[in-house]
């Protein structure tokens, strides 16, 4: 699991020039700042939009942040059960405006849903066939995991959230931690890491911390472009 800040795409990023990966809370503005620092080698992995109603005014704003050239991978969306026919109606012909803006663009789309509507909003994707739309775990809510677990995307992470049952699932990718003081965000993703070790292949590890010697599999070997010959 990967910690990165989640910042205001207003703020002005030199004070956290030092976070090579990060994530942003889109309203509407970007400091300048970003698309250089963009341009510079920094990775925005996702794009956060503020929670608002699924219509037009929605889908406007997801164009507005995928037109900003920050260049993320996600673009995260609050999202609550939508209510009775209409509001069915609604949420998919918005959802279908924001994919097909996000066409070609590289971005996936992750839902961030409100408290109690994890399982629902995964039951009606599953069944509108959906597959092209992931979730974002929210700590805060932090509930209907197993509704979530095999379409994680990313998530974001909340006070004295218990990480080890999204370590559970297998989940290891990006983490965001919501911040706006560079230095505090240095130091909690620091102690965040080093309580939440990543992922090492055996390879990596000392042989003490496996309780054995490590012993390549010899049926296992890379191609030839790492070296090695090709499986057989």
């Amino acid at each position: 699991m990967r910690f990165v800040p989640l910042l205001s795409a207003v703020q002005d990023p030199v004070p956290f020039q030092a976070f090579r990966n990060v994530e942003l809370a889109f309203q509407g503005e970007v400091h300048p700042g970003w698309v250089r620092a963009v341009s510079d080698g920094l990775a925005v992995h996702a794009l956060h939009l503020p929670p608002m109603d699924w219509n037009d005014a929605l889908a406007i704003k997801a164009l507005e942040a995928l037109g900003s050239r920050l260049e993320p991978d996600f673009l995260v969306l609050h999202a609550a059960e939508p209510s009775g026919l209409m509001g069915a109606s609604r949420f998919f012909r918005t959802l279908e405006a924001i994919l097909e803006q996000a066409h070609g663009r590289g971005v996936k789309l992750a839902l961030r849903p409100a408290p109690g509507a994890a399982a629902p909003l995964a039951r009606r994707l599953k069944e509108a066939r959906g597959e092209a739309v992931g979730f974002c775990w929210d700590a805060t809510v932090g509930e209907d995991l197993e509704a979530l677990s095999d379409r994680l995307l990313t998530a974001v992470h909340g006070e004295g959230a218990d990480l080890k049952v999204l370590q559970a699932t297998g989940y290891r990718w990006n983490m965001a931690v919501p911040g706006d003081d560079a230095a505090l965000l240095q130091t909690r993703i620091a102690d965040l890491e080093a309580g939440h070790p990543g992922v090492l292949f055996p390879a990596e590890m000392p042989s003490h911390a496996l309780g054995r010697p490590v012993v390549p599999d010899e049926g296992v070997v890379l191609g030839q472009g790492w070296g090695r010959e090709r499986m057989r």
